[in-house]
């Protein structure tokens, strides 16, 4: 019986995250971006401002591709670039959250309604479980994702 449950849950997980790609992509696609763009956007939100090397440790992406990222945010003034006073070869990535909140905000106002209303339809034991299970996948994933980017990659 618990075999069963963990499969469907499994498979309930894989679809999310499917549907959430189609989501995001169509989000990224009405604001003008690709939807990984807008997905290294969020980044930035979450952090505030970074280096570029930051940003290619996050991501996994090539400093060129970074640096092709961020030409893209600042063409679009979803972000400037701030050179370091005492190193000017250092240069730091800061987020317009206002542009950034502008553009999505519109677009994101239907799901983040519909979002908390399904929410607050849980009991809040219900609600903690449900938080407890996000944040230990969260650590998952992110476990995952050290092992693989510390482990030789096997051509």
């Amino acid at each position: 019986m618990k075999e069963d449950l963990i499969r469907t849950v499994r498979k309930l997980s894989q679809q999310y995250a499917y549907t959430s790609i189609q989501m995001h992509e169509t989000i990224a696609r009405k604001a003008g971006f690709s939807g990984t763009d807008h997905k290294y956007l969020g980044f930035f939100l979450e952090k505030g401002s970074m280096t570029a090397g930051e940003l290619a440790n996050l991501t996994g992406l090539t400093t060129g591709a970074v640096t092709g990222l961020i030409d893209r945010f600042e063409k679009k003034n979803m972000v400037k670039r701030r050179f370091i006073e005492n190193d000017r070869r250092k240069v730091i990535i800061e987020a317009n959250t206002e542009n950034i909140m502008a553009l999505f905000a519109p677009l994101y106002k239907d799901f983040r309604s519909g979002s908390e209303e399904l929410i607050a339809s849980f009991a809040e034991d219900e609600i903690r479980i449900i938080e407890s299970y996000f944040q230990k996948a969260i650590a998952l994933m992110n476990g995952t994702t050290q092992t693989l980017n510390t482990t030789k990659d096997e051509k």
